[in-house]
């Protein structure tokens, strides 16, 4: 891409989005935030154009979109509205970047029923009608997720109660993430490309507790969660997920989890292990942290 032409990055004060932000700006791309308020930008860096606009509002999006020639899609609202922004981002930028998810990964831990899966395989669909230049990228598992779900029995020193503690995934580290993304913003040749992002190693969810105790330099007791309960702690909003993972856990019992070479084919580098991931992280797990980490 050329030097003057301005990246619009949605889902700016996001975890990946931020974090892509950050590495344009350090390499010198022009970047604008797309941003529902103001004031949620206060952090980005000051060389950052922010302008308001919400996926939920189509033409909001018009003024944040104009002089864009990339767009980096990162998918934070509902359904309805998808087919009016494509529609919307087919007439501006002749780029996008899709933040996807590997629904379509021949492994048993992508294939079950997924309603994010079906929304982003319609959001895909809609973007290739357009014609626009575009790459997916679909990141595995989220290392980070650790925070999320064990990081506040193990700030307890409790015992990490969790199902299916067998099961295999492959974290990829949202920093590896955010550098693939960059990467392929802040250069040519990614038209058409379809990137499946997974950490180096298939773990186990108990070895994945292991070296968060081996970090933090004392064990961690991990016990079997009967999937019942596991699905009767979750508040009724958050079943579908629930019932999502518990499905995928289950599927995978038995078999390693799907590993790509793909960060690390892009960025000319080895993809973070979660055991660096782990150990970056370890004021996350301890009782003075934040825990938005």
């Amino acid at each position: 891409m050329e030097r003057t032409d301005a990246v619009l990055v949605t889902g700016a004060t996001g975890r990946i989005g931020r974090a892509v932000i950050d590495q344009l700006v350090d390499a010198g791309v022009p970047v604008r935030a797309l941003v529902r308020r103001p004031e949620s930008a206060a952090t980005l860096p000051t060389t950052v154009e922010v302008v308001t606009g919400d996926l939920t509002a189509p033409a909001s999006l018009d003024a944040a979109l104009t002089a864009v020639r990339t767009v980096f899609l990162v998918w934070t609202a509902p359904p309805h509205t998808a087919p009016a922004v494509v529609d919307r981002l087919a007439a501006h930028p002749r780029r996008v970047v899709y933040l996807s998810a590997p629904h379509r990964t021949p492994h048993p831990f992508f294939q079950q029923p997924n309603p994010m899966a079906t929304l982003h395989a319609r959001i895909e669909q809609l973007i290739a009608a357009t014609g626009l230049d575009a790459t997916i990228v679909r990141p595995g598992m989220f290392a980070s997720n650790a925070l999320h779900w064990w990081a506040p029995a193990i700030r307890r020193d409790a015992v990490v109660r969790w199902p299916y503690g067998a099961a295999e995934t492959a974290p990829v580290d949202d920093r590896d993430v955010a550098a693939v993304v960059a990467r392929i913003l802040s250069e040519n040749g990614h038209a058409g490309g379809d990137y499946v992002l997974t950490g180096p190693e298939s773990l186990s969810q108990a070895e994945q507790v292991g070296l968060i105790g081996a970090a933090l330099g004392r064990p961690i007791a991990f016990e079997d969660l009967p999937p019942d309960e596991f699905r009767r702690q979750a508040p009724e909003a958050a079943r579908p997920a629930v019932d999502m993972l518990l499905a995928a856990w289950r599927a995978t019992l038995g078999q390693p989890a799907y590993v790509t070479t793909t960060v690390s084919d892009l960025l000319g580098r080895p993809a973070r292990t979660f055991r660096q991931w782990a150990a970056d992280h370890v004021t996350a797990f301890t009782a003075a942290a934040d825990p938005a980490g």
